[in-house]
């Protein structure tokens, strides 16, 4: 089936013909020698729009926050995040085996973890006890259904972190989505942090890369583990280009995503018993009143819609820029049917 509408992830979009234009055109140089001029304007932007002195342009956004790591903290370190931060589940344990850091990760009764929360998690310092290295927050939340923090919260939450003396290290991969639908400026997010990673192969529709933004001196530190981790590139600037045609062109779109995720999520819930986590942007989570996610995943791919299991009770729908919106609507009948047969 070639109509297939891929709700999968945000990451599946493919770069649009001005963004495929704009690589083709990129003035270009050895990045790594003597720096590649579009990855310098786009690193430029990132930086004047988080408010910050310096940016980096990454590979990954995995890869941007390991360095973060890396750079804030020492190995035997302990990072404090919430349980279910991405950093925690879907990095591969990577603060641990490169980092040398352990991570703790904070549970308590709300979908993101508080400010109350992480000043209850700080272990006292002593003798014996693991010192603490830095706080990690996530905006917008992945695991919680793309769930924003409010800035009076991230505020709250770096407080606590400067009363425990450490950094706050924010993993934005979605903090775009977070800015358009609050008009929170990005700088204010960015502002609750002292290193802000930002993606542009999400949201934003380009097919690589990330950034990380800090002061001037922790960017020249993360510019070294980016070359140890083996993230330094040549002609970087084919891809900074589709970045920064992303930031121009297609941020202020997202709210079609975050409409489109509303649409889905009203179609869907109550379907056979499913209950829907109301989306704050993009990504709807569906809970399931038994087992049966695998099945659904497997019935929707057959009437041409891709979707996740999050878990065997949870499925997980993202909406992008490649979504169409007529054919959205069009398939939202058939996909309730298919969910409530399931769920039933």
């Amino acid at each position: 089936m070639t109509d297939v509408l891929d709700l999968r992830s945000d990451t599946v979009t493919r770069p649009s013909a001005g963004m495929r234009a704009a690589m083709a055109a990129a003035e270009v140089g050895d990045d790594v020698l003597d720096g590649d001029p579009t990855t310098r304007g786009l690193e430029a932007r990132v930086a004047e729009l988080l408010g910050k002195e310096a940016a980096l342009f990454f590979p990954s956004g995995t890869m941007a926050n390991l360095a973060a790591v890396c750079v804030h903290t020492r190995p035997g370190a302990e990072v404090l995040l919430d349980a279910d931060a991405h950093i925690v589940h879907w990095e591969l344990g990577g603060v641990a085996a490169i980092a040398g850091v352990q991570v703790r990760p904070v549970r308590g009764d709300t979908p993101v973890m508080t400010a109350a929360q992480l000043h209850h998690a700080a272990r006292p310092r002593g003798r014996y006890e693991v010192d603490l290295g830095l706080v990690c927050l996530e905006n917008t939340h992945n695991g919680a259904g793309g769930m924003v923090t409010p800035l009076t919260e991230l505020q709250a939450l770096q407080s606590v972190a400067r009363e425990l003396g450490v950094p706050v290290h924010l993993d934005g991969a979605r903090l775009w989505n977070a800015h358009v639908v609050t008009g929170t400026p990005l700088s204010a997010f960015a502002a609750c942090a002292d290193t802000v990673m930002v993606s542009f192969s999400k949201g934003l529709g380009a097919p690589v890369g990330a950034a990380l933004a800090g002061s001037q001196a922790v960017i020249a530190q993360a510019d070294r583990v980016r070359k140890r981790l083996g993230g330094g590139m040549r002609q970087s600037g084919v891809l900074a280009a589709a970045a920064l045609h992303g930031l121009e062109q297609h941020l202020g779109a997202l709210a079609t995503d975050h409409a489109h995720a509303r649409l889905l999520a009203d179609a869907l819930d109550g379907a056979g018993g499913a209950r829907v986590v109301p989306p704050d942007t993009n990504i709807v989570m569906l809970d399931l009143p038994h087992a049966c996610a695998d099945e659904i995943v497997r019935e929707a791919r057959a009437i041409g819609v891709r979707c996740s299991a999050w878990s065997p009770t949870r499925l997980r729908f993202v909406t992008h820029r490649d979504v169409d919106g007529e054919r959205l609507r069009a398939v939202l009948a058939a996909l309730r049917s298919v969910v409530a047969q399931a769920a039933h």
